[in-house]
């Protein structure tokens, strides 16, 4: 035997009310499937441009520093400790570390050279970045931190940027992602960054790669 009931108003409300919920939670649940791997690869993809503008801001902070307070600010890659170090060396030839910025994994992003297959931004075609043995060293609070793998330059109060010996210093800095850790083969070409420091006058310009040539972006 069959029987059948007839619901009330108040159970087709709330019958079409829980379908509506459960249709809006399985349309929530499908988006946010399709959207979280969408937004993990673009920010991966993404990942050598923010650093890229990163490590700009921070040349910006160190000329302005410099500038203001009238003291050379040293601006220096540590790939020891994959970090970026601002330090204050009007307290002495080591100086005192002023901020210490970390940068993307070295199996996201790398920094410390030209990547194979792209060449150089012409003009002004400068020297790139070389990456030593730091004989100099740093202070953190009392204590010295030397022996680090770095590059470093330094802001001065006049505008100009220049090397551990007070000589007007440009160089270029490549920022991109590679192919796997340890390549020096980008995995996107698309997604290589380059950065120049004009000695003389401290300017900064970002390149991007286009695929044959760097162009400037800013």
């Amino acid at each position: 035997f069959f029987f059948f009931k007839q619901k009330t108003a108040s159970e087709i409300y709330q019958c079409d009310w829980s379908s509506d919920v459960c249709s809006s939670d399985l349309i929530l649940m499908i988006v946010t499937a399709i959207s979280v791997p969408y937004l993990w690869n673009s920010k991966k993809l993404y990942k050598s441009e923010d650093q890229a503008l990163r490590m700009m801001d921070l040349m910006r902070e160190a000329a302005q520093t410099s500038m203001t307070k009238r003291r050379t600010i040293r601006y220096e890659i540590d790939l020891t400790d994959n970090a970026i170090l601002l330090i204050d060396e009007s307290t002495g030839v080591q100086g005192q570390q002023l901020k210490k910025i970390p940068l993307e994994l070295v199996r996201d992003v790398r920094v410390d050279g030209i990547p194979v297959g792209v060449t150089k931004p012409n003009p002004p075609n400068y020297t790139d970045a070389a990456f030593a043995t730091d004989t100099v060293g740093h202070k953190v609070g009392t204590t010295t931190i030397t022996g680090h793998n770095i590059w470093s330059c330094r802001f001065q109060q006049d505008g100009s940027v220049v090397n551990a010996g007070g000589v007007p210093t440009s160089a270029n800095i490549y920022i991109y992602p590679p192919a796997s850790t340890g390549s020096t083969t980008p995995r996107r070409t698309a997604e290589v960054r380059a950065i120049t420091i004009f000695g003389g006058s401290g300017a900064v310009r970002y390149w991007k790669w286009t695929g044959s040539a760097f162009a400037a972006n800013q």
